[in-house]
């Protein structure tokens, strides 16, 4: 009976429901639209809340002047943000080399090749390391780390100087600590949303590759790998998103140097590094305040910036990938092994 009495009503014309019943539609859709549209106004909330803190050093300095002068020195009140932007791009570039391929390759194998009784603790292991916090992975790349890499480093950098930004003296903690222990920070999320996507590759896909003679690794190549571009792109934006706004574990790693490294075994600072460190004494300095706080704004563009990015990169992708099908054509005569090494 009350089954019945709910698909009557369910089913019952839009002019004979009561008014109630009617309105929930509309009702349902503005708020949506009020809670979508509360992000914006939050976003734009704190970027003119920040822009006014900041308005002291930007006044002084110059925008500009603020964020590409090379000197970041307290005690003469001279503020410059470069060498903090170079060393959070450094870190966090390092990571997404480091990070995104490891993080990939580990969604791969549990997804194809992992036995199945091994994928559920794999995944449990992969997943725990989110939740170590963060001071823990400064502390081991300090007192661990460091020590136990910089003879290697040394040999690497002596070995490869004629690459860029290699060579020269390692410094104990530097850029490529803190970008490794980044990687390390950022590898179960990208690997977690890589591993949830290629999930969703169906798998007619897979078996339609493998039914064209293809090997394990060809199918991976062309079923599974550009179906999850989307979602693998996403996932390298999160954690460099994660990657940038890293505090504590940098602080410990990167050396705290206010200087723009000339190699990746430097010393150097990165802009969350130095609103951590700093804006305790900076209380009762209105534009050492201001300063940080301007840091802080410059961190938050570049964060919405590299989320821009990501949407366009997506978005070309797409459209690429769309061209590519529908441009597309095998016949039934096609030979199998041209299907296969043009793929």
């Amino acid at each position: 009976m009350e089954a019945s009495a709910i698909k009557a009503r369910l089913t019952a014309p839009l002019g004979e429901r009561s008014g109630r019943a009617r309105a929930a539609d509309p009702a349902f859709k503005w708020l949506l639209t009020g809670l979508a549209a509360l992000i914006l106004v939050l976003i734009a909330f704190f970027f003119f809340f920040l822009a006014g803190k900041a308005e002291p050093a930007f006044s002084k300095f110059g925008v500009l002047g603020f964020i590409f002068d090379n000197d970041w020195n307290v005690s003469k009140s001279i503020y410059g943000a470069l060498p903090l932007l170079v060393g959070t791009l450094i870190t966090s570039v390092l990571a997404l080399v480091i990070g995104v391929p490891v993080a990939v390759a580990t969604a791969l194998f549990v997804t194809e090749m992992c036995p199945a009784r091994f994928k559920s603790p794999l995944t449990v292991l992969i997943e725990l390391l989110a939740a170590v916090p963060s001071v823990v992975y400064g502390l081991w790349g300090i007192f661990v780390l460091v020590p136990f890499l910089k003879e290697p480093s040394q040999w690497f950098a002596d070995t490869f100087d004629f690459l860029p930004f290699v060579g020269g003296t390692v410094a104990g903690p530097n850029y490529f600590i803190a970008g490794l222990i980044l990687a390390i920070m950022i590898l179960p999320i990208v690997s977690a949303i890589s591993r949830e996507v290629m999930a969703t590759v169906p798998t007619d896909h897979k078996e339609a590759a493998l039914a064209l003679g293809a090997t394990r690794w060809e199918m991976i190549k062309t079923a599974v790998l550009p179906y999850s571009r989307r979602g693998i792109t996403g996932a390298a934006m999160l954690g460099l998103g994660r990657a940038i706004g890293e505090t504590i574990a940098v602080v410990l790693v990167i050396g705290n140097s206010p200087t723009i490294g000339k190699q990746i075994f430097d010393q150097g600072y990165s802009l969350a590094a130095v609103i951590a460190n700093e804006f305790g004494e900076a209380a009762n300095d209105p534009l050492h305040s201001s300063a940080l706080i301007a840091a802080g704004l410059v961190l938050f563009v570049l964060t919405l910036v590299v989320n821009a990015l990501a949407r366009w990169v997506v978005t070309r992708a797409e459209k690429k990938n769309g061209k590519a099908f529908t441009g597309s054509t095998i016949t039934a005569q096609t030979p199998i092994a041209t299907v296969v090494s043009e793929s």
